[in-house]
């Protein structure tokens, strides 16, 4: 129920009777040290409008900060950062060519060497594969002279066996 209320049937009983300014005391009363609602009402509306005005000015100052930091970003600090960056990439775009040409000076070298290695490994196998054959020749001139020799020594034996039957055919009749 409301103040209105209640002080509207406080009036309707005590009205024209003797009493009426007692109830009407002890109903002030009652409201000032019972009714606490106009008074935690004030203080709830005080307590509002200062969270709200702290909280408002809080806010500004915080939009105010980030507005002071997006400008000074975007007018200082992004421009030095893309200086830096052009100036820095084409530094490093320059090395990155330098090093691509280094790179293919290397493997010019390398492909080089390689090529040498190959021909000078084929020119190893080729004066192996003549010296082989030049062995193979030698060995086959000496089997040759060797069985030219033991031919040789085969009839120089046979003749030798021929005179020494031909000796001892002379002395078998005795």
């Amino acid at each position: 129920m409301s103040g209105r209320t209640r002080d509207w049937k406080r009036e309707a009983l005590a009205a024209g009777s003797p009493i009426q300014p007692i109830i009407k005391d002890v109903g002030e009363i009652y409201s000032r040290l019972l009714d606490h609602r106009p008074v935690i009402q004030g203080e709830i509306r005080y307590f509002i409008k200062e969270f709200e005005e702290k909280r408002g000015l809080r806010e500004l100052r915080v939009l105010e900060n980030l507005k002071n930091t997006i400008f000074e970003t975007n007018e200082r600090i992004l421009p030095k950062c893309e200086q830096a960056m052009s100036d820095n990439l084409n530094e490093v775009f320059k090395k990155l060519q330098a090093a691509n040409g280094m790179i293919h000076k290397l493997q010019e070298k390398e492909h080089e060497e390689r090529k040498f290695q190959a021909d000078k490994l084929m020119a190893r196998e080729e004066k192996h594969i003549a010296h082989w054959e030049e062995f193979m020749k030698e060995q086959q001139n000496k089997r040759a002279e060797v069985d030219e020799e033991h031919r040789k020594a085969m009839e120089r034996l046979k003749e030798q066996y021929s005179d020494m039957e031909k000796e001892l055919a002379k002395y078998a009749h005795f």
